[in-house]
């Protein structure tokens, strides 16, 4: 039997100032400086990760995270590697503006416009909203973790609860606006999406001033202090905008692109493989880089599942590929027990771990029994910050000093099904990643 339990609701405001790190505010670890880069929608060219590449070389130890919200991060730098990292950065046109670079926080369907399932190919909403972000002065004080989502319709980003989701509707011509996942919402036309995004934002930051708040997210203020579609509304008709309130919307919440090979319009398909644990050598990154530039359309899209997309390719080469990807080891399954895994740096590169999660991770995974990996993702965690886990209903893996924690939670409730030592994770996560069925809303990834 679960031994079900409540945490208490998360604070509705911050007492200290956002410290999330970017490409120019570099976060002091243990092992060194951490950068992250932001990719909005995930978008990058070919040439770009080989940028990336080079610098995972160069300046870190020779690895790539990838985040919860498709972003990259290069760890272990050493000090005084701000100027040359920027540098190399605005060359590659990874960083178009230093003032906004923290705020660039746009998730994307990462498969729009590749397999016809969604309603509208989100890509030109994320580029129009990426220069919008980047001509507006004022967003500026947004916090690092404020988050913008576009979602083609099939309802994965919707599903992550970003602080702006945008959603399109069926027939393409119009979106959906919502503070979250609602429960109001504003019908708009599509060609207004990300302008629409733009000032929702800024009324997050009007509620803000009103009420003399610090949050970070949408959802860290009281209900009764969230911003309100209706007066989101008058914005927009001020700036010539057209709007129509939907009430008590319900936004489809859809699954993540599996790994594997995704079959498209035309013949042509797209290549979607996840990182073990959201970590990738240089090695394998290249490999992604090589695939792209050579093989498919020149572009990658890394998605808030810590996995990349490649589109582009023929189907005879796409099979060729996906194989030779998993030989690298790269996830590229769903039937595999790294389908779905991830874990926070932990020890050694963290001083408030109290474990070695990656290294505790990979033995449970590697000793996982066969059958496949379960229904719920699972995120091994080295202390109680859960730094990067995902959202929705998902496995919480924490240490504790004397081993792990384990249980199923979903916001702020959780189920404890283990305390166990290392030895035992393999089997304890196996029974926690297959759960009985539940109809929970689901929550977004915090960070």
């Amino acid at each position: 039997m679960l031994a079900a339990m409540s945490t208490p609701p998360e604070s509705p405001g911050r007492e200290r100032g956002d410290a999330c790190p970017g490409a120019l505010r570099l976060h002091a670890a243990d092992d060194g400086a951490l950068a992250r880069v932001r990719l909005p929608g995930g978008l990058l060219t070919a040439r770009q990760a080989d940028v990336l590449a080079d610098l995972a070389d160069d300046l870190s130890d020779g690895h790539l995270d990838l985040t919860s919200r498709g972003n990259v991060q290069l760890r272990a730098l050493p000090d005084g590697c701000g100027t040359a990292l920027g540098t190399r950065l605005r060359e590659a046109g990874l960083l178009p503006s230093d003032r906004h670079d923290r705020i660039r926080n746009v998730a994307a369907s990462p498969l729009s416009g590749l397999d016809g399932k969604g309603f509208a190919d989100i890509r030109p909403w994320v580029r129009e909203l990426d220069g919008l972000l980047c001509s507006s002065d004022d967003l500026t004080n947004l916090s690092g973790r404020f988050l913008f989502g576009l979602d083609d319709g099939r309802g994965d980003i919707a599903a992550l609860a970003p602080d702006v989701t945008l959603i399109a509707t069926e027939g393409g011509h119009q979106a959906l606006l919502s503070f979250g996942t609602g429960p109001d919402a504003l019908r708009v036309a599509v060609e207004d999406a990300p302008r629409v995004a733009v000032l929702a934002a800024r009324e997050f930051l009007a509620a803000l001033r009103e009420n003399g708040g610090k949050a970070w997210r949408v959802r860290e203020l009281a209900p009764a202090l969230r911003p309100r579609p209706e007066r989101l509304a008058d914005r927009l008709a001020a700036a010539g905008i057209g709007s129509a309130p939907v009430p008590r919307a319900t936004l489809p919440l859809g699954a993540p692109a599996a790994p594997g090979a995704v079959e498209g319009p035309g013949g042509r398909w797209a290549l979607s493989v996840a990182a073990p644990l959201g970590r990738l050598t240089s090695a394998q990154w290249r490999l992604l880089a090589r695939t792209a530039g050579q093989d498919g359309a020149g572009e990658l899209r890394v998605t808030p599942w810590r996995g990349v997309v490649v589109p582009g390719l023929t189907a005879p080469v796409a099979a060729a590929r996906l194989a030779g990807l998993g030989d690298a080891g790269l996830v590229v399954s769903a039937a595999s027990p790294w389908h779905g895994a991830g874990a926070c740096t932990g020890r050694p590169g963290c001083v408030k771990s109290l474990a070695d999660v990656r290294a505790d991770a990979t033995a449970s995974l590697e000793a996982a029994r066969p059958g496949g990996p379960g229904t719920l993702p699972v995120y091994w965690s080295g202390c109680e910050r859960r730094c990067g886990h995902p959202g929705g209903r998902w496995v919480d893996v924490l240490a504790t000093g004397d081993g792990y924690r384990v249980a199923v939670r979903h916001g702020a409730e959780e189920a404890t099904v283990a305390v166990t030592a290392p030895a035992g994770l393999a089997e304890a996560v196996t029974a926690a990643r297959n759960p009985p069925p539940t109809t929970t809303p689901a929550d977004g990834p915090r960070g």
